[in-house]
């Protein structure tokens, strides 16, 4: 079952033009084969992945903000997408990636383990309704390919203005035996400094929601007595 629902959002002239003549520079195909992403942005450096970049607020800030980073954005809806590479393109931003796929499949088949530095969940769908949970994007398998695939000093960053689902996805990742809470478990994480006010947290915050942040890293793995030796 997918976490999303596609719907025909209205794309702007300048989405129109974006999504004609941008692609061929910032977008990616999906396909079902693992991606060199040095090889995808010509360099070695820290790879950032944002899952669910939606109008690409996130993704631009950081990109403009990190030039030595290079960003993955996943976004399948098509004004978002139309939007991220206009901005992309109007900033000259050539550390910016976009690939319109569903993300678990982009990380079970073009994503390798261990290649990328940062993930971004922020403000994912919340799917309030009981009957509807099972459509979120954060479940056990999920989360155990997000730790796969995290370098061994990576981050995963959440963030979330729903406390049902900010209660799931911190239940669900402390479950995550290869994943570290690094505010402690069962705890959440001060809101990262850097990270840039999504159009999501400004409403969540005008209607008085609770924003809550996740913080993750790979869990610590044991020394080997035979490394000592």
């Amino acid at each position: 079952m997918r976490s999303f629902v596609l719907r025909q959002g209205r794309l702007t002239g300048g989405q129109k033009r974006a999504l004609a003549e941008s692609w061929r520079r910032y977008g990616l195909d999906y396909v079902s084969q693992p991606l060199d992403l040095d090889r995808v942005f010509g360099r070695s450096s820290i790879k950032v992945l944002d899952i669910g970049a939606g109008m690409g607020d996130t993704t631009l800030a950081l990109a403009a903000r990190h030039p030595e980073s290079d960003f993955l954005a996943v976004e399948v809806h098509l004004p978002g997408v139309g939007g991220l590479l206009r901005g992309a393109d109007a900033a000259g931003l050539g550390n910016i990636r976009v690939i319109r796929h569903d993300v678990v499949e982009v990380l079970r088949w073009q994503i390798r383990p261990a290649s990328l530095d940062e993930i971004y969940i922020f403000f994912p769908d919340p799917w309030p309704k009981r009957r509807h949970h099972k459509r979120r994007l954060l479940n056990r398998e999920f989360a155990a390919i997000l730790a796969a695939r995290l370098r061994q000093n990576g981050r995963l960053f959440l963030a979330t203005d729903w406390p049902d689902l900010a209660a799931h996805m911190l239940r669900v990742c402390d479950s995550e035996p290869e994943l570290f809470n690094l505010a402690g478990r069962g705890n959440y994480s001060p809101k990262p400094a850097w990270r840039p006010l999504t159009r999501f947290e400004s409403r969540g915050r005008r209607q008085g929601q609770p924003i809550r942040d996740l913080v993750y890293a790979p869990a610590p793995r044991p020394v080997s007595r035979l490394a000592n030796d």
